[in-house]
């Protein structure tokens, strides 16, 4: 083919970051596959990676910024200012310049905090984009707006993993990298469809489980990780922190612990193990009056016994964060580990599945309400986005900057977010279309993709790895915008290019950072560089000390509280059906890219319920509404299955036009607000 070049760089969609190699010919990707000499991807890629890249041709690409009519028709100044720029498009827009949509931006911005004052002003980003841009994010809210309200969409997923493994060992992040997995002695996977949303990592799981039949896996219902375990455990709805205080009160119980670990690198096990010796719900024995799940009182402490007595490592997700005791299950996965010394050596480990290519790295960089880049204190806190919202409908909050975050779609409780986001006064998007939240913009700016830039991102297992573009756009970067934006009201914002962000991310963040230069990522661009690099970089954390003031692992116990479908069967009142969310393969989070790639999106063209053979044969109807007490699902599929547990349903969240989200409300995490998608209580309406 003319022209045809290979390009290495990452891929665009979940948190393992695939090294992907791409053939491109006259600006056009014609096809992508993995690096051969890749060390995340080992020559693989799921489906997303080989054939997700057909939004990049997409005809709805926002190409030009637009301003809604509206907007201007309440801002007369604003419409003044930039009415020669502006050039009809519809009923609803204008499309302008990008010098016009920042003008635009800029005067209401400070119209808004010269009225309100600064704390009116809010900023949410996405982690779809690079360090870079949300590095920059955080620096033009704190510093250029004066407002100390950011955040990003790890409110919705891993915030709890950051919480738990904070507070515990001082550092939330993967403690190991993926190849640990040929290691490890025993693996314990809870709460993540692995083969679904991090395929590339189940690859290594399932290699080692079918050699070695050493893999224990808990889920509400049966999945394809399922088929490859020694221990297959399928639990009721919300008890993974009664499992997992279980598997605590065996090794206790049995003295399984490392006594010299303990006493030489933690603090606090003897009131840890004076509480759970006095709690009650510990023992795994409640499990023989939970009616349908008996066999797990013997089931767990087989696991716990094996987890204790070899070198093993454990994986989890969203089936255990997005809950409201979210935080303390990532505290009692840590327990685990500090207990019996699987941390900090080769083979053990704790691996938190981190869902979006830069969920690690906008959290790193310091797009968090209560950590400045490098988990620094701020100067001054500000609020999460549940928070926000509450502020948006008290009237608080004016002004809202959007970095690519679906707010509209992702996040629960979406009656509530469009009240709020009607209070808004400006609204400002950042996309690549017409996504939920788009479409209820005031201002929206067409950005660049992931494979049209240079940037770093941030994997999972905190690989580096710095980006190159596939095809030339003449789209802005979003750090571009940010920095326009950041000029026109008067702040110093003079980077000639993404290097010169990040040069300032390794000084601001040199605890993590200092030795990553662009030059080294570029020489490393298929291995990667695992933070913190200094003069090397570290594939394992906590080999020494552990990264708390102390130096050592604190143990923080909480008693697992009833709840949910755990008490209605031990009240004998079961009744309606538990809900559960997550992925499917072919399809990511709200669908805006993978909807646009032809192979993929042909693959699931709708979310469909599963439901238990026995249960929707008796149904009478293959479509069905889901209600809860906040909101109705669309009419949904359904799909009859036998891996799926009586009382139990499982849908997709990809597609808005479901309405999925329109089911939750604001039950969340305690300390993180994230919130608890993973179970919902919902009667079935025929369709």
């Amino acid at each position: 083919m003319e022209n045809l070049q290979i390009i290495d760089t990452v891929c665009t969609y979940c948190g393992v970051g695939c090294d992907i190699a791409a053939s491109v010919s006259n600006n056009r990707v014609q096809s992508i596959s993995a690096h051969p000499e890749g060390v995340v991807s080992e020559g693989k890629l799921c489906v997303k990676g080989k054939y997700g890249f057909g939004f990049l041709e997409s005809p709805d690409r926002l190409k030009t910024p637009r301003i809604k009519r509206r907007f201007l028709e309440e801002n007369p100044e604003i419409l003044k200012a930039i009415e020669p720029d502006l050039i009809e498009l519809d009923e609803r827009w204008y499309e302008c310049s990008l010098e016009g949509a920042i003008k635009a931006a800029a005067l209401k911005l400070q119209e808004i905090r010269d009225r309100y004052g600064a704390r009116s002003l809010a900023s949410i980003g996405g982690a779809r984009t690079s360090c870079e841009s949300a590095y920059l994010l955080q620096k033009f809210t704190r510093e250029t707006l004066g407002s100390p309200h950011v955040d990003n969409c790890a409110r919705v997923c891993h915030a709890p993993s950051l919480k738990g493994m904070r507070t515990t060992i001082g550092e939330g992040a993967a403690t190991n990298p993926y190849n640990d997995i040929y290691n490890t002695e025993f693996m314990i996977v809870i709460g993540s469809n692995t083969t679904e949303a991090h395929p590339i990592i189940s690859n290594r799981i399932v290699d080692m489980a079918s050699k070695h039949d050493n893999l224990a896996v808990f889920d509400v219902r049966e999945i394809t990780l399922h088929r490859f375990a020694k221990y297959k455990g399928i639990i009721p709805h919300e008890c993974n922190l009664l499992i997992l205080n279980m598997m605590a009160y065996v090794i206790i119980t049995e003295e399984l612990f490392s006594e010299s670990f303990i006493q030489n690198r933690t603090v606090g096990f003897e009131e840890f193990k004076a509480q759970i010796l006095s709690d009650p719900l510990a023992n795994p024995r409640y499990f023989e009056e939970i009616e349908g799940y008996e066999y797990l009182s013997k089931l767990i402490p087989k696991v716990a016994r094996e987890y204790a007595l070899k070198k093993s490592m454990i994986f989890w997700g969203l089936g255990v964060t997005e809950h409201v005791d979210g935080s303390y299950s990532v505290m009692a996965i840590v327990h685990l580990a500090l207990m019996t010394g699987n941390v900090g050596k080769s083979g053990a480990g704790l691996m938190p599945l981190r869902g979006q290519n830069n969920v690690q790295g906008a959290c790193d960089m310091g797009m968090l309400p209560y950590y400045a880049p490098d988990y620094q204190s701020p100067k001054e806190e500000g609020l999460t986005t549940p928070e926000l919202i509450d502020e948006m409908l008290e009237g608080r909050v004016k002004g809202v900057l959007n970095m690519g975050e679906d707010l509209m779609h992702i996040h629960p409780n979406l009656n509530k977010m469009e009240r709020a986001l009607g209070k808004l006064e400006l609204l400002v998007v950042q996309e690549l279309f017409e996504t939920e939240i788009a479409k209820r913009a005031d201002i929206l700016i067409g950005v660049k993709s992931a494979y049209e830039k240079t940037g770093v991102y941030i994997n999972a297992m905190r690989r580096l790895h710095l980006s190159q573009p596939l095809v030339q756009s003449d789209l802005p970067d979003d750090w571009e915008v940010i920095s326009r934006l950041g000029r026109e009201l008067g702040g110093s914002y003079e980077y000639g290019d993404s290097k010169a962000i990040w040069d300032e991310v390794r000084e601001v963040a040199y605890r993590r950072f200092s030795g990553a230069s662009y030059q080294r990522l570029e020489r490393h661009r298929v291995r990667g560089l695992q933070w913190p690099v200094h003069t090397e970089d570290t594939p394992i954390l906590h080999q020494l000390d552990f990264r708390t003031e102390d130096g050592c692992g604190h143990f923080f116990y909480h008693a697992y509280k009833p709840r949910g479908m755990i008490l209605d069967i031990s009240q004998k009142s079961l009744s309606g059906y538990y809900l559960t969310t997550g992925r499917t393969l072919a399809q990511y989070n709200n669908a805006s890219q993978t909807k646009r790639s032809e192979k993929l999106h042909r693959r699931y063209e709708e979310d469909i319920l599963l439901m238990n053979d026995k249960e929707a044969g008796a149904l009478g109807s293959n479509r069905v509404i889901l209600r809860s007490e906040h909101g109705q699902s669309a009419p949904l599929w359904v799909k009859p299955s036998d891996k799926i547990s009586p009382k139990t349903l499982f849908c997709t969240f990809h597609h808005a036009s479901s309405r999925i989200n329109h089911l939750f409300g604001d039950r969340c995490d305690e300390f993180t607000l994230t919130a608890a998608f993973k179970s919902i209580k919902v009667e079935i309406i025929k369709a």
